[in-house]
């Protein structure tokens, strides 16, 4: 009975935390989510915390980078000019304490905090701010086309070599503790999503030290960085150690707010839920992410907490329009047709899910309730094969392996699953398993024979563009989608400012993305973590801001 009403509590906090996180974020500035509130000095930090991941970052440098697991690391070791309040969803000071907007929302200007310094020593000011928005405006092509997954392309669309389409403008050192960001065009986003750990700072020196834009270095099949195996920020973490069996951080003894009760952090890689929950029982960890619909109930049943997200990913199949003969409308349907989301539902994701026939969540604003929805129609989709002259041409259909990720809890029974339904149809598949720390995601975000694939995409922040921009607001390998109306209507929506008609234009787009089905939303899934008696409370977050200087252990 108390195992229930603590996952009763988990969900409902998560879902508080949704509610009020997808409220329009503005900029008024508050009290900092870490500093400290207390007269007396906080104790000092002896805990060690065993955390399981689902498997090993990609790299540590967020700003090339879209991989989850790089993500939960940065996050303790790299802070942003804003943050995101885990109660409210407001954007909140964290290396900025004030920031106000300018010039019809062309320019904003940032007061720094005080007397912060990297954990290399050297000090935060604006200089160091500007140092790295330079660094991501002036991406060498070369690193771009090793690291397609750059946030700062999908959210300022272009580098210094195209400074025409580009949102970013400059950076100025106003004095060391003011910094005047530019943009060349309104983007009601913009504060929000300076709360990506893309957008992270990184001290200079060791960027320059380490050759940050230079990957060169190999680890788990990835090209990186020296700088992405040692990332140097000013969070409440700093990195230790990495090595085939776990990564280690320890706490900033010089940090400028709050830093908890946890003195060390492991995160250890367990690519299987049984083995990451057999870990949990076993008492080897502490706590771990990613609890799959095939272990929950005996994880409820042994009395185990487990906390619950609200969803904010979405998972789907993806379609490569390059590849023939998936540049006919007429087959891309077919493929959604012969798809039965309720049975993969129901069989792969924890109860609640959600079907998705679009790819903004339902609680976001610009979601449309009637977004075009083909439906599971098997005969229908026979039709629309013979119709477009399909005649059994082989489509490669790339799926990971060892990987689990909020948005895709088992991708072997998925894949093998969504297989099968296609194969019903008379759809010809080549399975093409990949590791995913073999490059899964790099190659099926690269140009290639990649027909079909499975992936998702999970949102940082409660903006419609958070999602549709970095999937379908520009040109991208992995669809081979290039509809410059769409990407047109993308550009306009994200500068108009909020209110409804920045949500009817958002649903247009959606309705229009579906009706050309450049691939096929399966589900909004919730994820859930799994806690030892340990843990009195965890900072879940629907937008995977989990700081674990918030971690709260029992005496």
């Amino acid at each position: 009975m108390a195992s229930s009403k603590i996952r009763r509590l988990g969900m409902q906090c998560g879902a508080v935390i949704m509610a009020l996180g997808l409220a329009a974020c503005t900029g008024t500035p508050g009290p900092s989510p870490s500093s400290s509130t207390g007269t007396s000095a906080p104790a000092e930090p002896t805990a060690t915390f065993n955390f399981g991941t689902a498997s090993m970052p990609l790299g540590l440098d967020p700003a090339v980078t879209s991989d989850s697991e790089a993500y939960r690391v940065t996050r303790q070791v790299l802070e942003g000019l804003v943050g995101v309040d885990g109660s409210t969803g407001q954007t909140t000071p964290l290396l900025a304490t004030e920031w106000k907007d300018s010039n019809n929302g062309l320019s904003y200007d940032f007061t720094l905090r005080e007397k912060v310094t990297f954990h290399d020593g050297t000090p935060f000011d604006a200089a160091a701010v500007c140092a790295n928005f330079n660094r991501w405006f002036t991406f060498p092509a070369d690193l771009r086309k090793q690291a397609p997954g750059i946030s700062f392309q999908s959210v300022f669309k272009a580098y210094s070599d195209a400074p025409d389409f580009s949102i970013f403008k400059d950076c100025k050192v106003v004095s060391p503790t003011d910094v005047q960001i530019n943009l060349t065009r309104p983007f009601t986003g913009f504060l929000q999503a300076l709360t990506l750990p893309a957008f992270a700072i990184s001290s200079p020196k060791a960027l320059e030290a380490q050759k940050a834009n230079v990957l060169d270095t190999a680890r788990n099949g990835q090209a990186i960085s020296a700088y992405a195996t040692h990332p140097v920020g000013t969070g409440p973490f700093m990195f230790s150690a990495w090595d085939e069996q776990k990564l280690t951080l320890t706490t900033n003894q010089a940090y400028w707010g709050n830093r908890g009760q946890i003195a060390t952090i492991n995160f250890i890689p367990y690519d299987r839920a049984e083995t990451r929950q057999q870990a949990l029982l076993d008492g080897r960890i502490d706590a771990y992410d990613l609890v799959t619909s095939g272990t929950f109930d005996q994880l409820v049943k042994k009395g185990v907490q487990i906390v619950q997200r609200d969803p904010f990913s979405v998972m789907y199949l993806g379609i490569n329009q390059a590849v023939a003969p998936l540049d006919k409308l007429e087959v891309r349907q077919a493929i959604e047709m012969s798809i039965d989301k309720e049975t993969l539902i129901r069989r792969f994701f924890i109860d609640n899910t959600a079907q998705a026939s679009q790819f903004v969540p339902p609680k976001l604003s610009g979601f449309n309730n009637n977004a075009p929805s083909l439906g599971y129609n098997p005969d229908k989709a026979k039709e629309l094969l013979k119709k477009a002259g399909y005649n059994g041409e082989e489509l490669k259909f790339y799926y990971p392996l060892n990987a689990t990720r909020a948005y895709l809890p088992t991708p072997e029974k998925i894949y093998a699953e969504i297989s099968r339904q296609l194969v019903a149809v008379g759809i010809n598949v080549k399975p093409v398993p990949i590791n995913w720390e073999d490059g899964y995601l790099q190659k099926v975000q690269s140009p290639g024979d990649h027909a079909l694939h499975l992936l998702g995409w999970n949102g940082s922040y409660a903006d419609a563009d958070n999602f549709l921009g970095p999937l379908f607001g520009e040109a991208r390998p992995e669809f081979g989608y290039s509809d410059a109306d769409v990407f047109h209507k993308i550009e306009r929506a994200r500068a108009l400012p909020n209110g409804d008609g920045r949500n009817t234009e958002y649903q247009s787009i959606n309705a229009e993305i579906a009706a050309s089905v450049p691939a096929v939303p399966i589900a909004f899934p919730i994820s859930a973590l799994a806690l030892s008696n340990k843990v009195e409370s965890y900072p879940a977050s629907p937008v995977l801001n989990e700081v674990f200087t918030n971690v709260r252990l029992k005496p």
